[in-house]
């Protein structure tokens, strides 16, 4: 029997709908917006897996092509590896669900989110979040939800819920927001430079907009009878425990007085070795329960030591950023370079210019679109001192890619004034806490480099936080070890006067607000100590661009001339290329791209194009050619494609007897233009021509 339960969201309905599809599923929802329809399903396996140290969860958002009316291109015609896109909203989808699974949690879950119909107005990625929570919810597995998620614009000074495409285009606030009843969970987005508190006030606009949401999944979880499946945490005896806890405790505060990562990291695997060997057995259900233990341990040392030594681990406070330096143009035949070292992560950022056939397509739902800003980012497993196989991008770097991607947007100029695309590739050389706000101040400095003028630097800073009791530590620029036993991961990107792009999660039941506020304002201080360490290395973009890249310059034609600078079969645009060697691209708007290394070229270029396009002037002189003779004038041709009549009478002062008496076929003549009538008709005069030659120069 199906359930159906809708709540108005956002100005629209929005609807949850359980028992009819997809029923051999732990739980499945069916959740509709507008005419966007998401069929949201849960599977828990029966069985533990044991031995793992994190929870085995997988999520997989997939939009299939039919829900936009549209079959796939490329020679299988059916979907293929997950776009970026759906990685990302794979990556949302399961970030706030994680944390809500108890720890110690083994069963795997499988959450898979299948878009069926998109109308276009209404991002399916939130419905995917909705319907995750509402499948969990209802498929019986552990999980501390309800939760929801909901869009947040603001336009003209006014928060908008779950914005169209349309309104997001005018808005300066676009924030995903994920939360619980009573709780903040996740949020992530992008703003045009708008101040922390107004940042603030649209977060927790969006979490108070989202309840009524929640309270729906709740009202099908009653109305079906949903049951709870039994779970265990297997824990170690507390004698054990407690054993463990005094033999480690002290070991583990003066590992965590280490300050360099390597040498810290190298102690703390003697001491879980040596712990291994006096606790471990060789049944490996004990062993998985010392090793549940440990890190329970050292979780709670690690985090008191802070507490109450009001120090970090690399005996910062907590305020302190750790410090940098930066280099720019280190590499001499890129079109831009920089490396970014903070404490110890460092990024190589290198920037790349091409043409508009560079842009990258992007076939999605709503339709297709180019982008001519790309940024990538790379985590070899060098940069933290590991060993594995080389495969295609993670997950983990494609969100980090996009997040700073995100955060350096707002700053770039216009395709009219800077008509390159840009491809930036983040190399992370080390890592120790928060590559991706590297990646941003890294790209920043590489753009200005290579000489693109963007608005202003962009800096970017991870917080974090330790939250006990009535205690709290607010960390700024963390550490990975405080990004691990912390209770937030929070990034906040900008320029000195606002925020760009944010990404945070959070492991805590609730922020307040004062607390948010706290941090943001405490990120505000450190991305600007970044921001000055920065400008003194690189103040402003570069005047001139690198030697080495391509020369682009635009110029604007009529778009009834585009025919004339393409010509039959493309004969024309192809002559003008040979011949010059400058790469042309006409866009449909009359904007045509010419794109060399050399100048001169582009300069030849646009004259052989002004010469293809230019207008006849009443008044001005040609130096033109006869192209045939009538018997009452001639025809002379007075630039390609355009002709114009030299009546007998305009040939010269005085009776002409005859046109062949002046002028035969392939002379050049100087002419005048006279007159263009209403039919676009050209009327010369040789005549008249004669009269201004002395005090004119003719067009060629």
């Amino acid at each position: 029997m199906s359930e159906k339960r809708q709540v108005e969201f956002g100005g629209r309905s929005l609807s949850i709908e359980t028992g009819k599809v997809a029923k051999q599923a732990n739980g499945s929802v069916v959740v509709q917006y507008g005419e966007t329809v998401v069929l949201v399903t849960a599977v828990t396996a029966d069985k533990r897996r044991e031995g793992l140290d994190f929870i085995p969860l997988t999520v997989n958002y997939q939009e299939m092509t039919y829900a936009a009316g549209k079959i796939p291109g490329g020679f299988f015609k059916r979907e293929g590896r997950p776009t970026d896109r759906e990685t990302l909203i794979s990556r949302f989808i399961d970030r706030p669900v994680r944390p809500l699974l108890p720890k110690g949690f083994q069963n795997e879950t499988q959450i898979i989110a299948t878009v069926l119909s998109a109308d276009q107005d209404n991002d399916p990625g939130i419905l995917g979040m909705i319907g995750a929570s509402a499948a969990l919810t209802l498929s019986g597995t552990p999980f501390g939800g309800p939760i929801a998620g909901a869009k947040v614009g603001r336009i003209d000074g006014e928060y908008v819920l779950n914005p169209t495409n349309a309104e997001l285009e005018l808005s300066d606030i676009d924030l995903f927001v994920a939360g619980s009843e009573d709780a903040i969970i996740m949020v992530e987005g992008s703003a045009k430079e708008v101040g922390e508190v107004e940042i603030l006030e649209a977060i927790l606009f969006g979490h108070q907009s989202l309840k009524p949401v929640i309270e729906i999944q709740r009202q099908l979880k009653t109305l079906c009878n949903v049951k709870e499946r039994a779970f265990e945490l297997r824990r170690p005896e507390p004698a054990v425990y407690e054993k463990m806890e005094a033999m480690i405790r002290q070991p583990l505060i003066e590992a965590y007085q280490i300050a360099e990562k390597g040498g810290r990291r190298e102690r703390l695997e003697e001491i879980r070795q040596l712990t291994f060997k006096e606790f471990g057995t060789e049944d490996e259900a004990s062993q998985n329960l010392m090793k549940v233990a440990f890190n329970e341990i050292d979780r709670k040392v690690a985090r008191r030591l802070i507490l109450e030594r009001k120090r970090r681990i690399d005996g910062r406070g907590f305020v302190e950023i750790r410090p940098i330096s930066c280099e720019v143009a280190i590499l001499p035949r890129t079109h831009g370079s920089a490396l970014f070292t903070r404490g110890e992560t460092q990024v190589l950022a290198v920037t790349t210019f091409g043409t508009s056939e560079d842009e990258q397509k992007i076939d999605s739902l709503s339709g297709e679109v180019y982008k001519s800003f790309m940024l990538h980012y790379n985590f070899p497993p060098f940069c933290v001192g590991e060993v594995s196989m080389l495969r295609a991008p993670s997950r983990r770097e494609i969100g980090h890619g996009a997040l700073a991607e995100r955060a350096i947007l707002p700053v770039l100029p216009s395709n009219e004034a800077f008509p390159y695309t840009i491809r930036v590739v983040s190399e992370v050389l080390e890592s120790n806490g928060s590559s991706s706000m590297a990646t941003v101040c890294g790209t920043t400095l590489s753009l200005m480099d290579a000489g693109v003028p963007i608005k202003a630097p962009v800096g970017g800073i991870a917080m974090g936080l330790i939250l006990e009791g009535n205690e709290i530590a607010v960390l700024s620029d963390i550490l990975g070890d405080e990004d691990h036993f912390g209770d937030m991961d929070f990034k906040v990107a900008g320029t000195a006067v606002g925020v760009t792009a944010i990404q945070m999660d959070i492991k805590v039941q609730g922020l307040s607000k004062e607390i948010l506020g706290r941090v943001l304002e405490q990120a505000r201080e450190g991305r600007i100590h970044i921001l000055g360490k920065m400008r003194e290395t690189i103040a402003e973009p570069r005047k001139d661009l690198s030697p080495h890249a391509p020369r682009i310059v635009t110029i604007k034609v009529k778009q009834e001339k585009i025919r004339d600078i393409i010509g039959p079969g493309g004969k024309t645009i192809r002559s003008i290329v040979d011949q010059t060697g400058v790469k042309v691209d006409v866009e449909d708007s009359g904007m045509v791209k010419l794109a060399s290394p050399n100048f001169a070229s582009i300069e030849a270029a646009i004259a052989m194009i002004k010469k293809l396009t230019q207008e006849v002037e009443v008044g001005a002189l040609y130096m033109g050619e006869v192209r045939r003779i009538l018997g009452f004038g001639a025809i002379v041709e007075i630039f390609p494609g355009t002709d114009g009549l030299v009546h007998i009478s305009q040939l010269a002062e005085g009776r002409v007897g005859a046109v062949t008496d002046i002028l035969k076929e392939g002379d050049k003549v100087l002419v005048k233009v006279i007159d263009i009538d209403p039919q676009g008709r050209i009327r010369l005069s040789r005549k008249a021509a004669l009269k201004d030659s002395e005090k004119s120069q003719p067009r060629e």
